[in-house]
């Protein structure tokens, strides 16, 4: 593989992923085990909805609300987050156009593509306060004296332009030919910039919720974070289920998770002999067949969901249903992004404070501790996908329809399982 694509192609998956000492059948077995019990389990124990969405929560100590609601807090993150976006600007724009020696490529790929994982888990959306392109367009107002927008984005457009924005960016990252090139990574970065800032200026600072992918992204993940904001406003410590049923119903929403679903598949897909083979020999070339790969798996993925939210007969059952798959979504992005994140991010930050280029550290699991948490995070992501799923069809559903009417989305949690697993130990 070329010096030039070494932190892109590792940032499709993780490297050993297709060698691990894991037996399929076992494997699968305990997989559809745990999904069959836990939905058996639900329909027995879990009758009524539990979930109370963004009305749970235990306030945490007003001393923690007003810190972290100060304004030397905000602009602290706000000039956090601008500093590392210029830091990167600097490296792609003056640095080599060698990974090995260019912190960029591996801080675009691996610190926050992937970083973006852990720290809006553990953190809940602070991806919001800490996004330059949010300081910039606040910036641009400022200095221009322009007053800010007063129209909402229109409602039909959800999270549709963040969806695009994902596949757009999951394209640079598994199809296009040179990734991590810095080429490559200013144009689609200054492209990206532009027209977020266009949008903002037209709809305001509200369009970053929707419109930015990697905000919306974060915002999605942070979901299953044990902090989160009451209704009321309040900083509070919660069940992270109920932070996922407060996830709101927009257009676009399930297009969004099928883009990370779709992508991380494919992730897996292009590391298989098969399509490598594909890739080698298609009369297309590598990029054109790269870029159908991943639109074909991305639609089946969104077919497949379509298909069996339909097969339920709840009205609006695509949208009601949406958020069961953002845990599905966090448990194939750890499996494929673990080793990445905790090689090449440390390895991008000794770079851009100028450690000379060295070896990227080893991964700090074994490979069977390695292949015991990617297996585990697919079947734990499922796993609470199928009690997200429940609690909302029971409080959707007529009782009498509640466990039978759920069989379509357990076929879904079982395929996407399957499926998932099969390209880890395939």
């Amino acid at each position: 593989m070329a010096d030039s694509e070494h932190v892109a192609r590792s940032a499709h998956g993780i490297g050993t992923r297709h060698d691990l000492p894991v037996s399929p059948f076992y494997a699968f077995a305990g997989a559809f085990a745990a999904l069959l019990v836990s939905f058996l389990g639900l329909g027995l124990l879990w009758s009524r909805s539990r979930l109370t969405g963004e009305a749970a929560g235990r306030p945490l100590p007003a001393a923690v609300q007003r810190c972290a609601d100060a304004r030397a807090t905000t602009l602290a993150l706000r000039a956090l987050g601008l500093a590392a976006y210029l830091t990167l600007l600097a490296h792609l724009l003056l640095g080599p156009d060698d990974p090995a020696r260019n912190p960029a490529p591996a801080a675009v790929y691996a610190l926050f593509w992937a970083g973006l994982v852990p720290l809006s888990l553990l953190c809940g959306p602070l991806w919001r306060r800490l996004n330059p392109l949010r300081t910039l367009h606040l910036l641009g107002h400022a200095l221009l004296r322009r007053p800010e927008p007063d129209r909402a984005p229109p409602a039909p457009l959800g999270l549709w332009p963040a969806a695009l924005g994902l596949a757009a960016f999951t394209w640079l990252e598994l199809a296009s030919p040179a990734p991590a090139s810095r080429a490559a990574l200013l144009t689609f970065l200054g492209a990206y910039t532009v027209l977020q800032l266009a949008a903002a200026a037209r709809w305001g600072e509200a369009w970053f919720a929707r419109g930015d992918a990697f905000e919306a992204y974060a915002g999605l993940l942070a979901r299953l974070s044990p902090f989160g904001r009451r209704a009321d406003g309040r900083l509070v410590v919660r069940n992270p289920l109920d932070g996922l049923d407060a996830t709101e119903r927009v257009p676009g929403l399930a297009a969004t998770l099928c883009v990370l679903l779709g992508s991380t598949a494919y992730d897996g897909l292009s590391g298989t002999a098969g399509w490598t083979g594909t890739l080698q020999t298609s009369p297309l070339g590598r990029t054109p067949t790269a870029t159908l790969g991943l639109l074909a798996v991305i639609g089946v993925t969104g077919a497949v969901y379509a298909l069996c939210t339909a097969a339920t007969r709840v009205r609006g059952a695509g949208a009601a249903f949406a958020h069961s798959l953002v845990p599905v979504a966090l448990g194939y992005l750890v499996a494929h992004y673990f080793t990445l994140f905790t090689t090449e991010a440390p390895h991008a930050v000794a770079l851009a404070v100028g450690a000379g280029p060295g070896p990227v550290p080893e991964p700090p699991l074994e490979p069977g501790a390695l292949a015991a948490l990617q297996v585990c995070a697919v079947v734990t992501g499922h796993v609470l996908g199928v009690v997200a799923a429940h609690d909302r069809a029971v409080r959707l559903q007529p009782p009498e329809r509640a466990v039978s009417g759920q069989i379509p989305l357990l076929v879904l949690m079982i395929t996407y399982t399957l499926g998932g697993l099969g390209l880890l130990v395939a």
